[in-house]
C-alpha cells in the first residue's frame, strides 16, 4: 500500500534555479519531463491539479533543492516519480516512463494508476 507519492523536478525552485530552467529550456539546454506534465507556460496545468485532486494518494512535488536526507539519493534519477510506503521509497515512474507521457496529463495519469495498482 503506498502512503504518498513524490515527484522530483529535474530543477532547482529558488527563484533563481526557476531562471536558469526557464531559459535552459529556451535554448534546448535543459528539460524536464515531469515539468511537461504539470505546468503550463508558467502555470500548473488544470488537467494536472484534477489528476492529482482525483487520487486517494497524497501526491506533492520537490525540486532537487528541496529534497530531504531520505530522497537525496533519488536527485540522479530525476524527474521521477517516488511511491512512500512504511516510510519507504521505491522509484514508481522513471523519466523514461515520463517521457513517453509527451507532456500529456491523461497519459501519466493512465500510466500513474496501473503503476499504483500494480504496486
Amino acid at each position: 500500500m503506498i502512503d504518498k507519492l513524490i515527484g522530483i523536478y529535474n530543477a532547482k525552485g529558488s527563484v533563481v534555479g526557476e531562471v536558469q530552467y526557464f531559459f535552459g529550456k529556451l535554448l534546448g539546454q535543459t528539460h524536464c519531463a515531469l515539468c511537461d506534465i504539470t505546468h503550463g507556460s508558467f502555470t500548473e496545468k488544470a488537467d494536472f491539479s484534477s489528476c492529482r485532486d482525483a487520487l486517494t494518494i497524497p501526491f506533492e512535488n520537490l525540486h532537487l533543492d528541496e529534497l530531504d536526507s531520505q530522497l537525496e539519493s533519488y536527485r540522479d534519477f530525476a524527474p521521477c516519480v517516488i511511491a512512500i510506503s512504511k516510510s519507504v521509497p521505491t522509484l514508481l515512474m522513471t523519466t523514461s516512463e515520463l517521457e513517453q507521457c509527451h507532456g500529456d496529463v491523461t497519459r501519466f495519469s493512465q500510466l500513474l494508476n496501473y503503476k499504483i495498482d500494480i504496486s
